[in-house]
């Protein structure tokens, strides 16, 4: 990501069983869901003890496997402000005359349902 600092030089060898995550300034592992396999259990992978600001930054672990961060978008992300212009309001249309209604087609006849045995 640009604009990302590393903070922590864990080296972490990535599987791609695995996804990880930064908790409580350490790294942590889960193995991936998979269709018909129970959920596995996280494991600490590096303890870095490093100490995290949440509120201005979001932590990550980089393609290096280090511990990097980046400041946060407060907001969401940033878009142009479009140049509105005050539309001339229209006149109001006059309601056309209103034309027959048509009549509603015939429906089939539903057969009725066969008696039968229960099962």
């Amino acid at each position: 990501m640009a604009g990302a600092e590393k903070v922590f030089k864990a080296g972490v060898k990535r599987d791609n069983d695995m996804m990880y995550y930064i908790k409580g300034g350490d790294v942590w592992a889960v193995p991936r869901k998979k269709p018909g396999e129970s959920k596995g259990k996280a494991s600490k992978v590096v303890n870095a003890g490093i100490q995290m600001d949440y509120s201005k930054y979001l932590y990550y672990l980089d393609s290096d496997g280090d511990i990097a961060r980046k400041e946060r978008q407060v907001g969401g992300s940033k878009r142009k402000k479009a140049a509105k212009k005050a539309a001339p309001k229209k006149a109001a249309k006059k309601a056309a005359p209103k034309k027959a209604a048509k009549k509603p087609a015939k429906k089939a006849a539903k057969k009725p349902a066969k008696k039968g045995k229960k099962r």
